[in-house]
């Protein structure tokens, strides 16, 4: 059986996938920031924390920890040679500003037009919506990494959100750890499946109907 740990590196490792050589990438709170750990041996992705900070390294080892460096999720983080900190109205400028290439978020829900509802449920503390609906507004592309489905199993990729949303059309990618989905225009495209999957177990936990490639999904790389 998958652990969750398992679960989340699989996803991670597959988004880090998607990075290139110059790309300034904003990475969430949550499954996300653990991209910064799988970055391709020597490529040069700048990682950019919205609380004021470029350069973002990987998570730090215990005789590392400098707890002036926090992301913002209010993790301690490590600096790469040549980082850089500024303002939080600086950040948010280069995010507004669509100099952010890629940025990957969680999601609470994801539906078959790429809407994403990810900073509330009602009637839980909200802590506060972030920075999330400056990045799917800014951000060049949009990827999701999230577990499949809920914890008791009910789908998070639906035909219709039903939680406050973050963004409407906005997410291009949907990594979870049984496949790598597309959102195109004509629906949910799955793009890959696990290795230890089917496509008609995706489709059970998926409430849209997802289209298949011609040739078929493709075993998802690791």
């Amino acid at each position: 059986m998958t652990t969750d740990e398992q679960k989340r590196e699989r996803i991670v490792r597959r988004i880090a996938q998607e990075l290139r050589d110059g790309h300034y990438v904003n990475l969430g709170i949550g499954i996300p920031t653990l991209v910064a750990n799988y970055v391709p041996p020597g490529m040069e992705v700048i990682l950019q924390s919205e609380n004021g900070m470029l350069g973002v390294g990987p998570y730090p080892l215990d005789a590392e920890v400098d707890a002036d460096l926090i992301n913002a999720g209010k993790e301690t983080i490590s600096e790469l040679k040549g980082s850089c900190y500024f303002s939080s109205a600086e950040s948010f400028a280069m995010i507004r500003g669509g100099h952010v290439d890629l940025t990957v978020l969680g999601a609470l829900q994801v539906d078959e037009k790429g809407t994403l509802a990810n900073w509330a449920v009602p009637g839980k503390m909200l802590k506060g919506m972030g920075g999330a609906m400056d990045l799917v507004a800014g951000a060049r592309r949009v990827f999701v990494a999230m577990e499949h489905a809920t914890k008791d199993g009910k789908p998070k990729i639906l035909k219709k959100c039903s939680l406050p949303l973050t963004g409407v059309q906005v997410v291009k990618h949907i990594v979870t750890e049984l496949a790598v989905i597309d959102v195109t225009p004509k629906g949910l495209l799955l793009r890959e499946i696990a290795e230890d999957t089917t496509g008609e177990e995706v489709q059970a936990l998926t409430e849209p109907k997802l289209l298949l490639p011609a040739s078929g999904p493709i075993v998802m790389a690791s």
